[in-house]
Parts: structure tokens; C-alpha cells; sequence
């Protein structure tokens, strides 16, 4: 797999350039060519880019959804923006909305919520909420680098845990193993399911997708320590892009079944919005030789087009690429041991309580 230049690749980052979109009529960013290189015989090559963090204070944690696609109503996302960096990341073009680039800007201006915990205290709290489960990392990841940090993520944990909500957790992260102790309790009371994606088995590869994940052996192996602790997992292969990461498919649920985890899945590569030309720069700087092949593929999966965002089809390709994946996964399946007819897990929204606010005892 060979790597060309780019003139804005900046090495141990995912997306090859810093761009704003122009979706929303905002201005393009430029480089000064001339003026880059009259600072660089001065001064020296350009600073290297270095991750920020912006604090932020919202007045509502959870998000609520009705699509059809997602198994989940409502969600919690303690960060914008995510460091991992991944180049494939459906949720870059959400920064476009704050005049900020998809590419460069996503992984490098975060945003944090330090008082997600409180607030989802008080969402708890409202007179006539019902409890469903909570999902974690919809949007960007719980466990990136920077809730070492923060701690944000545990702190929601520990509020619904007190409140006996149930949780899902979806991350790239074995960071996850920081908050063992409370997954383990949770996990005893039925309150919450853990799913791990692993991309490719390839440390290389997985380097240059998604720059600052955990390796696939960390990610495997944190799936083996849960499982081993009684948490429910499961192990997403996602997303699969076709001629890059298809072929570790089998490979990974073998190993995955051989860590004691019965519960797997694939996901489809998809490129909304401004994550299509990103994908575009990401082949012909890390894969020029595939890169038609690649997309070509996607295309065909995908009724002609790069992404196909309809409900109800947008997380189900089509065609005979997409049925391939689909016999493979199965076979794959059964050579390893997995039941794929099991339920999925249930999770407990009977003993749900409402937690404590600012110290205060209920009084019934």
C-alpha cells in the first residue's frame, strides 16, 4: 500500500487537508503560498498541529431521535469533534456547522462538556421521563484521548448507575478498561452493553484510517477482559470499506469468538456530505493504486452514488458486492461458533430511580 504527498497531510493525522465546506456559504480556507514560504526560509517549517480543547456549557445533555435505522431513541455526546481521528468518520461534517473544517479542524478543535453529568441529573429528574437506554459514542467517541482528562464519560456512568438507567457504549478505545469497575456493577444489574469496532487486524493500516485509536490487538484484547468480567459486548466490524478492510472480516470474528465474545456485527462504509472528498484525498495519498477500484465498488453498493442517505437503506447496501459481505459474514459466523439467531441484550429500565440533584435527599 503505497503513500504519495499531499501538500496539507499532516503525518499522525486522519484527514489530508484542513478545509471548510461550503455547504453552508462559508468561505473556503486558502494557503498563501508565497507567504508559507517566505515564513518557512525565516522561521522554519510551520508549527505541527496540535489538538485543542473547548470547554463548553449546554443546557440539555441528551438528544433524541426517531429514525428508523438506529436500535436507540436517545443519546449523549460529551465531545464534538474526536481525535481519533478516523478519516471515515460519519460525524466530520458536523463541524462544518461551526465554520470549522470536517477535515483537520474535526480532530484537532474539540469541544467538551464538563457538565454532562449534572445536567443528565437533572434530565433524569423531569416530571413524566421514561427510561430507555442511553447511548454513548453515536457521534464521536467516549474514550478518545482527551476524557482521560475530563473523566466526562465516567461521570455520566456513575449518574446512571445511581439512577439504575440502563447505558450502551460504542467506542475504538480499550480506554473503556478505566472504567471497569463501574461497567462490572452495571453489568450485574443488567444496566449496560459494551461494543468495541475493530477495522482491520493490521497495525499499519489501522494507523494510517484512524491515526490515534487504540491498535486492533489493544481493542481485541479489551473485549476479551469484558467479556472475561461479565459485560455484555460486542464486537463491530466498522465500517467495512470494500478492497481496503473486507478482507480481515473473517479474521476478526474469529478471533473476537475465541475471546469469549458471541455477539458481532459489520457495518457499511458511508461518506456523507463532506466526508466523500475526504475519503477521496485519504486513497491517493495512502492507496493510488486501489483507489478507482475502491470507489467504484462504494458506488455500486451504494445505487450509483457515493452515499446513499435515505432511511431505511442508507446503513443497507445493495447489490452484489454488498451480498458478498453478507454471505461472508455468515459463514464466518458459523465456522466460529456464534449463534446469530440469539436475541440481543436486554437491558433493565424496570428500577429505574431518579438520581439525587445538588446534594438533595428525595423525600419520597
Amino acid at each position: 500500500m503505497g503513500t504519495t504527498e499531499h501538500p496539507d497531510f499532516e503525518r499522525g493525522r486522519g484527514a489530508a487537508s484542513g478545509q471548510l465546506s461550503t455547504r453552508f456559504g462559508m468561505p473556503r480556507r486558502e494557503l498563501d503560498g508565497d507567504w508559507r514560504d517566505h515564513v518557512a526560509a525565516l522561521d522554519g517549517p510551520p508549527v505541527k498541529l496540535r489538538t485543542t480543547v473547548t470547554e463548553e456549557h449546554p443546557k440539555t445533555i441528551l438528544s433524541f431521535n426517531q429514525s428508523p435505522d438506529i436500535p436507540f431513541d436517545r443519546s449523549i455526546n460529551a465531545y464534538r469533534g474526536c481525535e481519533h481521528g478516523c478519516v471515515y468518520c460519519y460525524a466530520r461534517p458536523t463541524h462544518a456547522w461551526y465554520d470549522l473544517s470536517p477535515g483537520l479542524d474535526f480532530e484537532t478543535r474539540l469541544f467538551a462538556k464538563p457538565n454532562a453529568g449534572e445536567l443528565l441529573r437533572q434530565t433524569l429528574n423531569k416530571r413524566g421521563y421514561k427510561p430507555a437506554p442511553i447511548a454513548l459514542g453515536t457521534n464521536t467517541d467516549p474514550y478518545q484521548p482527551i476524557e482521560r482528562r475530563y473523566r466526562i464519560t465516567r461521570d455520566v456512568l456513575e449518574v446512571c448507575l445511581e439512577a439504575r438507567h440502563p447505558v450502551t457504549i460504542t467506542t475504538k478505545s480499550d480506554r473503556v478498561l478505566a472504567d471497569a469497575d463501574l461497567l462490572a456493577e452495571m453489568a450485574r444489574e443488567k444496566l449496560v452493553a459494551v461494543a468495541i469496532s475493530v477495522t482491520s487486524l493490521d497495525p499499519v493500516l489501522s494507523a494510517k484510517l484512524e491515526p490515534r485509536c487504540a491498535a486492533p490487538a489493544k481493542r481485541l484484547a479489551a473485549l476479551g477482559r469484558l467479556a472475561a468480567m461479565g459485560v455484555p459486548v460486542h464486537c463491530s466490524i466498522s465500517p467495512i470499506i470494500p478492497a481496503i478492510t473486507d478482507e480481515f472480516m473473517e479474521s476478526i470474528i474469529e478471533r473476537a469468538a475465541t475471546l469469549g465474545v458471541q455477539s458481532v456485527g459489520w457495518i457499511p462504509l458511508r461518506l456523507p456530505h463532506e466526508v466523500a472528498p475526504l475519503f477521496r484525498e485519504w486513497l491517493d495519498v495512502h492507496c493510488p493504486e486501489r483507489a478507482g477500484k475502491v470507489m467504484n465498488i462504494v458506488r455500486e453498493m451504494r445505487g450509483g452514488r457515493d452515499n446513499d442517505p435515505g432511511f431505511f437503506t442508507r446503513m443497507k447496501p445493495q447489490g452484489v458486492w454488498a451480498d458478498l459481505i453478507r454471505t461472508r459474514f455468515r459463514v464466518a459466523c458459523r465456522k466460529a461458533g456464534i449463534d446469530r439467531s440469539k436475541a440481543q441484550f436486554e437491558l433493565d429500565c424496570s428500577r429505574f430511580t431518579p438520581p439525587e440533584v445538588g446534594g438533595q435527599m428525595r423525600l419520597f
